[in-house]
């Protein structure tokens, strides 16, 4: 018996086989405390308190299973059970609800995150602008991967971040102005003391695209909230936002929204109706 005890005390002091019963411990502890959190009680709702990022969580088949308040609001919801369920097809035009479903079955298909997408979204007022998403797997407790969580970030946030960093304040502000007409990255690059490669890289780096794409982005976005508004015309807006003409309008639009400038205007009228 003493030795029994001898042995058993010695046992105990080797510092591997102690900081190992610590860990197995300390996972129980973890594993019974998430295990006790109610339905009430969701992590994310912490998310409704940090301003202009939205949180969201997907299944395997896609389907909206939590959202933070910023996230619905942005589709005209009040309460959070009104999107459970809901996949980007009930919510998005057809193009961007096939580029989001793309990004989701690749994070699932992988069990990688995907960072740092520049994507289209919605904003408070219902009208897409450009935002920075974040998409990582979900792990049932065999590692398999059972849906999505994310944040998006509204891309004016991510560029207030990293400007004071990267320097761009300057061209971003010119494109703000001067994006209705024709600008050129050398154009641009010369106002900004900086070489065109430098400055292709460094919007590359801040909001993942180069600065045509992010001027072409911008009068998407323009052109969007012109088409709100009562008695637009299609052409009027294209002129407006800098295109040549308005089949050229027309054709870079649907590319980005995934509906025609007419299309556009109907869907998201109506959409507006149904949730007043």
């Amino acid at each position: 018996m003493r030795g029994a005890q001898k042995k058993h005390r010695h046992k105990s002091k080797d510092p591997k086989v102690v900081q190992a019963a610590l860990v197995v411990a300390v996972q129980n502890q973890r594993s019974n405390f998430l295990v006790s959190i109610g339905e009430q009680s969701p992590f994310y709702r912490l998310f409704d308190h940090l301003p202009d990022v939205a949180f969201f969580v997907k299944d395997s088949s896609f389907r909206i299973m939590g959202a933070s308040r910023l996230f619905f609001e942005r589709f005209g919801f009040h309460a959070e059970s009104e999107i459970i369920g809901k996949d980007d097809f009930e919510l998005f035009p057809a193009r961007l609800a096939e580029a989001f479903r793309k990004d989701d079955q690749a994070v699932i298909e992988k069990g990688e995150p995907r960072l740092n997408l520049v994507e289209l979204f919605f904003n408070r007022q219902g009208i897409p602008d450009w935002f920075v998403t974040n998409k990582l797997p979900l792990f049932d407790k065999k590692g398999n991967a059972i849906g999505i969580m994310g944040t998006t970030t509204s891309i004016e946030t991510r560029k207030t971040l990293l400007q004071p960093f990267l320097n761009l304040e300057k061209a971003v502000s010119f494109i703000k102005d001067h994006f209705r007409e024709k600008i050129s990255v050398e154009q641009l690059a010369l106002h900004v003391h900086m070489s065109a490669r430098q400055l292709h890289r460094r919007f590359c780096e801040a909001f993942g695209v180069g600065p045509q794409a992010f001027i072409l982005k911008l009068r998407i976005q323009a052109a969007c909230e012109a088409l709100q508004r009562e008695g637009a015309l299609i052409g009027d807006v294209a002129q407006d936002i800098g295109f040549c003409d308005q089949s050229a309008f027309t054709q870079a639009f649907q590319k980005h929204i995934g509906l025609t400038p007419r299309q556009f205007q109907m869907e998201f009228r109506l959409r507006r109706v149904d949730r007043s």
